[in-house]
């Protein structure tokens, strides 16, 4: 790394908080400092020094068909000489829309925002609009968003109060949110007995993937289809990661586990930012204008933005996922060998963790909720994160977050990923 990366990132730091605009870019409890990208194309990315990475964060997640897909590169040059904001109606999120609600058979509206936090914020307002209710339920280890009644963690007691885990989150916000643990359907049974009539919705990746990548048994999310069905409370699936990567219908789709309401968010832009909501009519009614519950959005449903997740969308077939699902696993076969035998099994206590398109390098196997994380893996990154990045080899900046596959990280480029760990 030049010293032209340090330096700007001092500078960065001088005008940006922490020198980042997300925190899990800053390298926190890393070695080295953060890398700056100046292009990318496919699955490799480009720094300001010239070198190239092959690519395993895809933007967390977004870009499914990789960088610079050339199709989505054109219908994204076409509408920008139209024109790349309104503020009015446009034919291209009905669109959109269209292409998605007449491929899910458990959605029949959608309505279309500017980030998956957007998206949950407003599922959360729309499930207590219908119920009248105001408690939510939430499960530790599920990340949705920095909504303040989301950035909550567990308190002493299983459906006790709970307490902010973020400063600025006023403590009556903090009361209506109830934070559980994955796998337990008893503690959510519970908590509806001693909480009867207050509890609005139960919220959950049903694929979490951003504290880990903890999946889930079919069984526990059919059991909160059931809990929430008996107490007249709302299912809400949060699958802004998971949505339209692990299938077309996520997995809503991939269980046959309906939700009420979906949010989705990241691959339905095509790397341009984009959230959504959606539901049956009874349920997204509710929304204004014809409702009584207010979202509104000035660059909500952005032109550029509905053209590039059109085209992404339309990419994916069945068949593409096949394909993208089968060099997953070719990638997963290379990484095992390399972490079993690199510099005599110096990452032999790794263990890949994956799902679809996903995967989670981590030391440890068969965890499916926060208390199952090792409690040193922050430590342990390190020096893997470190002597990939010197490979040519990028992954998320951090211990907790999932690797992403894409259409781009073809046999080709998984070739050259084996040569470059090997190197």
């Amino acid at each position: 790394m030049s010293n032209i990366q340090s330096e700007l990132f001092e500078k960065s730091k001088n005008i940006v908080p922490g020198g980042v605009h997300s925190p899990v870019r800053s390298f926190k409890g890393l070695t080295s400092t953060p890398r700056f990208f100046k292009s990318a194309n496919g699955a490799y990315i480009t720094d300001i020094d010239g070198k190239d990475y092959i690519d395993f964060c895809m933007s967390f997640g977004p870009l499914i068909l990789g960088h610079k897909n050339e199709k989505v590169e054109s219908s994204l040059q076409e509408a920008l000489k139209r024109g790349w904001s309104y503020g009015a109606c446009e034919p291209y999120s009905v669109e959109l829309a269209e292409h998605i609600i007449n491929r899910l058979c458990f959605v029949d509206q959608i309505r279309f925002v500017n980030s998956g936090t957007e998206a949950v914020m407003t599922a959360l307002r729309l499930a207590r609009g219908v119920t009248g209710n105001n408690k939510i339920i939430k499960f530790n280890g599920c990340y949705h968003g920095h909504v303040d009644s989301m950035l909550i963690k567990a308190g002493s007691g299983l459906a006790g109060e709970a307490e902010a885990s973020s400063a600025g989150v006023p403590e009556s916000t903090a009361k209506d949110t109830l934070i559980l643990e994955l796998e337990d359907l008893e503690g959510v049974k519970k908590c509806f007995e001693e909480h009867k009539g207050e509890i609005a919705a139960i919220i959950v990746e049903p694929l979490p993937a951003n504290n880990g990548l903890l999946v889930q048994e079919k069984e526990f999310l059919q059991g909160l289809r059931d809990i929430t069905k008996d107490n007249d409370a709302l299912l809400i699936f949060d699958e802004v990661i998971s949505g339209f990567r692990v299938a077309f219908g996520g997995m809503a789709c991939h269980t046959g586990i309906i939700p009420d309401i979906v949010t989705y968010g990241k691959v339905i832009g095509g790397g341009l930012p984009v959230g959504a909501i959606a539901a049956k009519t009874h349920i997204m009614e509710h929304l204004a204008p014809i409702g009584n519950v207010y979202q509104a959005g000035t660059l909500s449903a952005n032109p550029l933005a509905m053209v590039g997740g059109l085209e992404t969308l339309k990419q994916l077939t069945k068949e593409s996922y096949k394909t993208l699902h089968k060099n997953t696993e070719k990638l997963i076969s290379v990484f095992k060998k390399w972490l079993k035998e690199y510099n005599d099994g110096q990452f032999s206590n790794y263990n890949i963790i994956h799902h679809s398109s996903l995967f989670w390098i981590v030391p440890g196997d068969k965890i499916k909720s926060v208390g199952n994380i090792p409690g040193n893996i922050g430590e342990d990154f390190i020096p893997l994160f470190e002597l990939l990045l010197d490979k040519g080899i990028y992954l998320s900046p951090n211990a907790y977050e999932v690797g992403f596959m894409s259409h781009a990280h073809d046999e080709k480029v998984i070739a050259d990923l084996e040569k470059r760990l090997w190197s």
